[in-house]
């Protein structure tokens, strides 16, 4: 039992073999399921009947809504269903849109497009986008590590990839941007700023930036962040008008009552404290409180930790973990942003040697997203919450005893 503890301990079974082993099973075993999707589907319909891509359904639904100069009606429950269902279906399932107004810019440009073609160039051109954000963050931190290709089968099997492709999601786009942000967050900074400001797309994922560009004195991405939200609510509500915003906001009543706090979506799903606690018969109140808890533990340890000298490697993988935990609303293909978490800790534990256990909670988030829905739905076991946070607490102690 001690030799097993030590192993865990020191992470010396992951050794490079074993990673190469583990990345390509799973590589070949999510392109066969992709396979066997493309090869049993009826056109853009899967061999369940739902559209190909399942919730980007809704993005390219509301992309048509936009181009038919309608761009409130995305955020009415009832119109959205209805172009889904002329557009896929009678029996086509609701795939609700909950973003802001700022998405209807992609939603629209994609709609132009025929649907497969369109949910092919938006899921190649965000994972590039991924892969680029990724090398970016090892060529800033382990130069060496950016010109083995092991990362990239590691990046491409890391099972929420393949989470995100099954729903046509965004969460490439997220990756990349918080990712790609973070990598040239000292180089560049009006640049990371920039990126940043596009994250508002999903303001839930925004809410710890501020606080942490503020604690460290980032001013100038700061700023510049600021500005990028401003600028693309300007150009939102110029292209959309004021109604949309309305709309929007009046819909944000259906998200909060059915879906997040009803559980509508499933709470084996969402990935979140708020969850967690629904999925255990906790009473809503209890779960904003324990939500709440947890949000401002993480705003304050992150708040410590980007004030202090830390390696920047550790706090920047103590962000993308800390934005997943501090939002009651994240979904399995939203823990893509785990990636750039463990890309920062990966390249600085190769320079400068990882801390106990470290390795192993890491090898443990790169798995994750395989099995979080099911043990959730089968078991009503929370798996990523907990692993979450293990990573996240010996993130910060190493930080806090670095020098």
């Amino acid at each position: 039992m001690a030799a097993w503890v030590d192993t865990l301990r020191t992470g010396a079974w992951l050794g490079r073999d074993r990673i190469r082993l583990w990345g390509a099973a799973m590589l070949a075993v999510a392109a066969a399921g992709i396979v066997f999707l493309l090869a049993t589907a009826d056109g853009s319909l899967d061999f369940r009947g739902r559209p190909l891509g399942t919730d980007f359904s809704n993005v390219y639904a509301a992309g048509t809504w936009v181009r038919e100069g309608r761009p409130e009606a995305p955020f009415d429950p009832a119109l959205q269903l209805q172009r889904e269902r002329e557009l896929f279906g009678a029996e086509t399932p609701f795939y609700g849109w909950h973003y802001p107004p700022y998405f209807l810019f992609i939603a629209r440009a994609l709609a132009g497009l025929p649907y497969l073609a369109a949910l092919l160039l938006w899921q190649v051109a965000t994972l590039a986008l991924y892969l680029a954000a990724l090398r970016a963050i090892l060529a800033a931190t382990a130069p060496d590590l950016a010109r083995d290709p092991l990362w990239v089968l590691i990046a491409l099997a890391f099972p929420a990839v393949f989470v995100n492709l099954g729903h046509g999601h965004n969460g490439f786009l997220t990756a990349a941007l918080l990712g790609g942000g973070l990598a040239c967050l000292d180089r560049r900074p009006v640049i990371a700023g920039l990126l940043f400001s596009c994250l508002v797309y999903k303001p839930q994922f925004g809410l710890m930036l501020p606080l942490v560009l503020a604690a460290s004195g980032r001013w100038r991405a700061f700023f510049a962040a600021a500005a990028g939200v401003l600028a693309l609510t300007a150009l939102t509500t110029l292209a959309f008008g004021t109604e949309v915003w309305r709309a929007f906001l009046a819909s944000t009543e259906f998200t909060r009552s059915v879906v997040l706090e009803a559980g509508d979506t499933g709470w084996h799903k969402i990935q979140s404290l708020f969850a967690w606690t629904r999925m255990w018969g906790g009473a809503v109140p209890l779960a904003y409180a324990v939500q709440g808890a947890v949000t401002l533990a993480v705003a304050a340890a992150l708040g410590w930790l980007w004030h202090r000298s830390a390696p920047f490697p550790r706090q920047a993988s103590a962000l993308a973990i800390g934005t997943l935990l501090a939002t009651p609303y994240a979904l399995d293909y939203d823990l893509m942003a785990l990636a750039p978490a463990i890309a920062f800790l990966a390249a600085h534990g190769k320079v400068h040697g990882f801390a106990p256990f470290e390795k192993s909670v890491l090898a443990a988030l790169w798995l994750v997203p395989l099995l979080a829905r099911p043990l959730a739905e089968s078991f009503a076991l929370p798996l990523a919450v907990p692993l979450m946070i293990a990573a996240f607490a010996i993130n910060a102690h190493a930080a806090r005893a670095a020098p």
